[in-house]
């Protein structure tokens, strides 16, 4: 007579080889184990994306720009890090524009860290400057800033007025909405 012990020993090894095996003495390959392992998303790129300013802010000369980066498109990507800045007039012509990241105020000098932005999610970051002519530094109207994602060559276009002087914009990382490290002095629209 058989034990319990041999007679489940016995079925196990018996009829179709269980997921992810072989039988023993088969010639099937594996079967795909179940779990999968999401594949890396792309960086989010200009063509992906939308760009608003959502709220400015200023005291004692310091002007303050929230900016929202949208995800657009269909499917999910990353973004970290610095975008690039360029300030344009009512023309679209380039004006002087020197950008400065991280810096020295509260919202700009933040950690960069990834996010990941699914379709029609949000990103934003802050941009600092002064409206107060120093010395002989002067001041340009700007009507746009063409805003470069990290990881990419082509830009979004944000319009936002704005009298820079200096041409120095100082620019925080890119931070998700519920980031701990999201700091911003923007009133929402």
């Amino acid at each position: 007579m058989l034990s319990t012990a041999s007679l489940v020993a016995a079925a196990c090894g018996a009829g179709s080889p269980s997921p992810g095996h072989a039988g023993e003495g088969a010639t099937s390959a594996p079967t795909s184990s179940t779990t999968s392992v999401p594949a890396a998303l792309a960086h989010c790129q200009a063509a992906g994306l939308s760009g608003s300013a959502q709220g400015t802010a200023g005291a004692a000369g310091t002007i303050e720009i929230t900016v929202q980066l949208r995800n657009i498109g269909t499917a999910g990507c990353t973004i970290e890090g610095y975008p690039g800045l360029q300030l344009v007039d009512s023309n679209g012509a380039e004006l002087h524009t020197s950008v400065i990241r991280g810096g020295s105020y509260r919202f700009t000098d933040l950690v960069a860290a990834p996010v990941t932005l699914a379709a029609q999610a949000s990103a934003y970051f802050n941009v600092g400057y002064s409206d107060v002519p120093s010395g002989q530094s002067a001041c340009e109207d700007g009507a746009a800033l063409w805003v470069t994602p990290p990881d990419d060559v082509d830009h979004v276009v944000v319009t936002q007025q704005s009298t820079v002087c200096s041409g120095t914009l100082t620019v925080s990382p890119v931070f998700g909405a519920g980031s701990p490290d999201t700091q911003t002095t923007a009133p929402p629209h």
